[in-house]
């Protein structure tokens, strides 16, 4: 599925804007640049209410972004126990239920951050023993996002059936596990039931090569 033309063109617009305004432009050149990063703002402001406050958010987060642009990374921890997979509920998209991750963070492997976000959003503790799929996030029927970003999805196995919950984890609410077949309403921002069908035929098939784009 691929994302909305707009979408395209403001993430593209907003990539070219960030990296030119990095290269320490003459005061010409980053005026454009500048003008060019306000209309990717514009754009995906208009997609959402159109009013300023919007706008102001998204010229925020634009702003607050630095260097050469690069994909952003989301990795999630997909954990089997007896058949049944182990969700979060995600407290910024209305409780909806989602495979344990975020953004990787920095100083941190991929397959680091996937065993630390697991930890914090679920309360056990796991190792990262494949790389399912790295999924290019526009690819997919995922709802509009404003940066590009790939996924990463890591099969995890449990250290112990011992749950120690976190208590700094503020962005998770329950933990469960639950029949792939029978899953409860998802953050498909985050992932969506084709993805977890296809981590269910992972696990079926243990030989099977890691999913990419």
């Amino acid at each position: 599925m691929a994302i909305p033309n707009w979408l395209d063109w403001a993430q593209r617009l907003q990539s070219i804007a960030q990296s030119g305004l990095n290269y320490n432009p003459a005061p010409f050149d980053r005026d454009r640049y500048e003008q060019i990063m306000r209309i990717a703002a514009e754009m995906i402001a208009a997609s959402e209410s159109g009013d300023v406050d919007a706008l102001t958010q998204v010229e925020n987060l634009f702003s607050a972004q630095a260097g050469h642009t690069t994909p952003k990374i989301d990795v999630r921890g997909v954990v089997f126990r007896e058949g049944k997979i182990l969700l979060v509920q995600e407290m910024l998209d209305n409780y909806r239920w989602t495979l344990p991750g975020g953004w990787a963070d920095i100083g941190e492997s991929a397959a680091d951050s996937v065993v630390r976000e697991v930890y914090e959003e679920t309360g056990y503790r796991a190792r990262a023993v494949k790389l399912l799929a790295l999924y290019d996030r526009n690819k997919h029927p995922h709802p509009p996002f404003v940066f590009h970003a790939y996924k990463a999805f890591f099969l995890c196995e449990l250290l112990s059936d011992e749950r120690t919950p976190d208590p700094r984890n503020v962005e998770t609410g329950e933990v469960g596990w639950f029949d792939p077949e029978h899953l409860p309403e998802l953050s498909v921002g985050r992932v969506t039931s084709g993805q977890i069908a296809r981590f269910v035929e992972h696990l079926r098939s243990p030989s099977m090569a890691t999913d990419f784009d």
